[in-house]
C-alpha cells in the first residue's frame, strides 16, 4: 500500500490537470459511469462534522473518503477538512493506497469549481470576485485563470486586514491585479465569475447586488444548514449541482429556498457533468445568471486519487506501507 502525504500531493496533484479529471469524473457520474451513495454526516459538537462518502468510478477505483470538518481551525490558517481517501484495486479488491483528503479536496473542489465556470460562465469573463480568503479561497483564484483570462479579481471577507492581505498574495503570486473591498455586494457589483468559499452561517450573497450575466460558484456550504446565498438568488438563477439527489437532499442554498415557495425540485436543472457532456443547455443567453452548487463528490475524489496513485507508482513517491 502506499501512503501519499500532503506534500506529494500539493506537488503532484497539478490544477490544470486536475480541472481535465474533474470534468471527466462529472460526466461519468452524469452518465452513468460511476456508483455513490449520499454523503453520511455525522455532527459533532461545537459545528463540527464527520463525513463517509463511498463510491466507484468505472474504469479506475472503488473507495472511501473519511473526513472531518472543524471549520474554527480556519481562523488558525489550519485545514478544515482533515482525513484519509481509501483506493482499492478494482481487480483484486485490495486496498492499495491511502491519500490526504484535505489537499485532495482542496485542490479538486476548486478545479471542480473551474471547469464548472468553463462549462457555463461567459466566454468572454473577465472580472471575478472571491467571498472569503481562506484555504479554499485561494485555490479557487489560482484554479479559475485556467479557464478565462482573469483581468481583476476582487476579495471580501470580514476580516479587512486578511482580505487586503489575500489580494496582496493574489498580485504577487498569480501576477493578477485584485482589490479588497469593503462589502461582499460592493465585491461583486461587477463580477462575471463569482465564488463563495465561506464558513457563513447565513447568505452573504445576495441577488440584489449580483448582476446579470454572472456566474455563481457556491462552494462554502456543504450540507444542509449554512448557507451562503440568498433563496431569492436560487430563484433567479439556472441552477446546476455536482450531484442533484445529493443537491436536493444537503445543498443548504437550495433548500431554503425549496422551503420559502420559491422554486420547487425542477428549479435544480441537472448536473453539471450534463452540460460538460452536452446533454443539457446550460447558459442560453448572454444575461442568464448560471449556479454551481458544489457540495462536492466522492468520484472527484477517486479520480484525483487514483490520478495520483498511477504517477506514484510511476515516479515513485509516497511511502510504502505492508496491509497484510
Amino acid at each position: 500500500m502506499i501512503v501519499i502525504g500532503r506534500k506529494d500531493v500539493a506537488h503532484h496533484l497539478d490544477p490544470a490537470a486536475c480541472i481535465d479529471l474533474m470534468r471527466d469524473a462529472m460526466i461519468a457520474l452524469s452518465t452513468g459511469n460511476s456508483r455513490q451513495l449520499l454523503r453520511q454526516i455525522v455532527d459533532l459538537d461545537g459545528g463540527n462534522a464527520f463525513g463517509v462518502m463511498p463510491g466507484a468510478l468505472d474504469g479506475a477505483t472503488f473507495g472511501a473518503k473519511l473526513v472531518s470538518v472543524y471549520p474554527a481551525r480556519a481562523a488558525r490558517g489550519e485545514q478544515t477538512h482533515q482525513g484519509i481517501i481509501v483506493l482499492h484495486d478494482p481487480a483484486s479488491g485490495t486496498p492499495v493506497a491511502l491519500v490526504h483528503a484535505g489537499e485532495v479536496t482542496a485542490i479538486r473542489t476548486a478545479a471542480a469549481s473551474a471547469a464548472a465556470t468553463d462549462a457555463l460562465a461567459r466566454p468572454d469573463a473577465r472580472r471575478l470576485a472571491i467571498l472569503g480568503y481562506g484555504e479554499q479561497a485561494w485555490h479557487h483564484a489560482a484554479a479559475l485563470p485556467h479557464v478565462r483570462a482573469l483581468s481583476h479579481i476582487a476579495v471580501w471577507g470580514r476580516s479587512r486586514e486578511k482580505a487586503e492581505a489575500f489580494a496582496a498574495r493574489i498580485r504577487a503570486d498569480l501576477g493578477i491585479a485584485a482589490t479588497a473591498v469593503e462589502t461582499a455586494g460592493g465585491a461583486v457589483a461587477d463580477a462575471d465569475i463569482i465564488c463563495t468559499a465561506t464558513a457563513a452561517a447565513d447568505p452573504i450573497l445576495f441577488s440584489a447586488d449580483v448582476p446579470d450575466g454572472a456566474h455563481v460558484n457556491l462552494v462554502g456550504s456543504s450540507r444542509a444548514g449554512p448557507a451562503e446565498a440568498d433563496a431569492a438568488l436560487v430563484a433567479r438563477g439556472r441552477l446546476f449541482a455536482d450531484h442533484r439527489a445529493g443537491a436536493l437532499a444537503q445543498g443548504a442554498e437550495i433548500l431554503r429556498a425549496l422551503q420559502a415557495g420559491l422554486i420547487d425540485e425542477s428549479h435544480v436543472l441537472g448536473e453539471i457533468g450534463e452540460v460538460m457532456a452536452g446533454t443539457l443547455p446550460g447558459r442560453i443567453a448572454a444575461a442568464d445568471v448560471t449556479l454551481y452548487k458544489s457540495l462536492g463528490s466522492i468520484v472527484q475524489d477517486l479520480a484525483a486519487g487514483w490520478h495520483l496513485y498511477r504517477l506514484a507508482r510511476e515516479r515513485g513517491f509516497g511511502t510504502d506501507a505492508a496491509f497484510d
